[in-house]
């Protein structure tokens, strides 16, 4: 972030002056865009291109770019640039939200000056540290969720619809995984992760996340995260055993949003699972309720004696860290024996997160994000007890799925960490060192809704778009 500069643009707000309650009113109202317009539009242009004021579009600035000192000047103003201070008519969540919006302006506008990879089949493409091909692996497939190897040439895949398909040798098997559990479907549920026990090719375990369709002692239809194991024989799932399954009071309207849905081994035995809130908020800093949580279990469901809260009467036992929103990226660094989770923000915030025992995320107490219909939702961005992430994205990226790179076809991308992204349909390469994000590349983007991406056993990077599975190697 440069360290430069104060918003030529921030007489932004000088743009108009309140005169009276009504007009203030008004504003603590309406959305973002609607204060933009009659607060703004007049000096900074309906597009925030510039007019009697400076643009808001470019990157220069006068005192600090950062959202603190944006923030701040917005509250205290700059009468001796004609600038009021806006702090006792916009509400401090307004003014947040303000700074959201601006955010996701200059990001639109970037976007459509930057020409980014877009990579067909068996064209080459150049990313910082080498060029690649993005070629399809296995195409003809519907939402494509999750990609586990089993060996050097089987593979198996899921799909959100509820299916689970084998793949071997770059066939796919003519018919779905038979014995699967019911799943819901509906909204954002769905069949989410597949993941091999560590020590696969011994006890031959194959983990599923799921959203488990249930009723209520109402007669509704409910469903939550759960979590199975089996084995694979003849093409079908055998041996099943739950190992993890919420209480059914705590299971909640069918369909829906927030499943979570992650699993990641530490290699020591233990398991992780990604659980949102399900839409419920303020649950997700409830001990009581599984939602909002990261799980920490034996890989056979047992409660581990060490967890943070196991000896907390009013918590779950299960429970390994709190306050998140929807969880959809779950990953563990096995060099640093460090778990990362990648969360949905709501507009804006969504976050990358070094997950540790006991600590609090803060949702929704704290977020950089706002209410998707362009209200505000809050300025609080800090709290004690409540942990940072890492690096966080606004406008949103709808992250999903990440994964450290592993492979020896890209020696220069060992250890660094992968994310897909739903919304911004792109792939991005993330560079850590010692717990913190030093850098950031898009590899590709606009190639559709990205779910996960993971590194094979041949050392190249696979990516799970809408309908197909592409695979990342080297030019030539």
């Amino acid at each position: 972030m440069r360290p430069t500069h104060l918003l030529t643009s921030l007489s932004v707000l000088a743009g108009l002056a309140f005169t009276g309650t009504a007009s203030a009113q008004a504003v603590r109202s309406g959305t973002v865009a609607e204060r933009y317009k009659s607060l703004c539009s007049n000096c900074h242009g309906d597009k925030l291109q510039g007019a009697q004021a400076g643009s808001l579009l470019d990157d220069v600035w006068l005192v600090g770019g950062d959202d603190a000192t944006i923030e701040k000047s917005i509250r205290t103003g700059f009468p001796e640039k004609g600038m009021p201070a806006w702090g006792n008519a916009i509400p401090d969540k307004e003014i947040r939200a303000m700074v959201i919006y601006i955010r996701e302006q200059r990001d639109l506008f970037k976007r459509g000056q930057v020409q980014f990879v877009k990579p067909a089949d068996s064209v080459t493409a150049k990313s910082e540290l080498y060029s690649y091909q993005l070629n399809t692996w296995i195409g003809g497939l519907k939402e494509p969720y999750s990609l586990a190897f089993l060996s050097p040439t089987l593979a198996i895949m899921t799909e959100k619809r509820g299916h689970a398909y084998l793949i071997d040798k770059e066939k796919i098997a003519a018919r779905p995984l038979i014995g699967l559990p019911l799943v819901d479907t509906g909204g954002q549920a769905g069949l989410f992760d597949v993941v091999p026990h560590p020590d696969y090719a011994n006890n031959g375990w194959i983990y599923f996340v799921f959203s488990d369709p249930q009723k209520n002692a109402a007669g509704e239809n409910v469903s939550l995260t759960r979590v199975i194991r089996g084995k694979i024989k003849d093409g079908s799932l055998i041996d099943q055993q739950t190992i993890f399954q919420a209480k059914l009071e705590h299971y909640v309207k069918a369909g829906g949003v927030h499943f979570g849905g992650r699993l990641a081994f530490d290699g020591k035995g233990y398991v992780f699972i990604s659980i949102g809130e399900r839409g419920g908020k303020m649950v997700a800093q409830d001990l009581a309720l599984p939602v909002g949580k990261i799980h920490r279990l034996h890989d056979d469901g047992r409660i581990p004696a060490d967890n943070p809260f196991v000896n907390n009467p009013k918590a779950l036992p299960t429970i390994w860290s709190y306050g998140h929103r929807n969880p959809q990226g779950l990953a563990y660094e096995t060099s640093t024996g460090r778990l990362y989770n990648a969360e949905h923000g709501p507009r804006g915030g969504d976050e990358l997160n070094l997950v540790e025992p006991g600590k609090n995320y803060g949702w929704p107490v704290i977020t950089y994000g706002m209410e998707y219909d362009g209200t505000a939702m809050t300025d609080i961005t800090h709290k004690e007890g409540m942990e940072q992430p890492l690096t966080y994205w606004t406008p949103s990226l709808a992250v999903c799925g990440i994964n450290f790179y592993s492979g020896d076809l890209f020696p220069q991308w060992k250890g660094n960490l992968f994310l897909a992204s739903l919304a911004a349909q792109e792939l991005r390469r993330i560079t850590i060192k010692e717990g913190k994000v030093v850098g950031q590349e898009t590899l590709f983007k606009d190639l559709g809704r990205i779910r996960q991406v993971i590194t094979g056993p041949d050392g190249a990077v696979y990516v799970l778009l809408p309908e197909r599975i592409a695979r990342l190697k080297p030019a030539g």
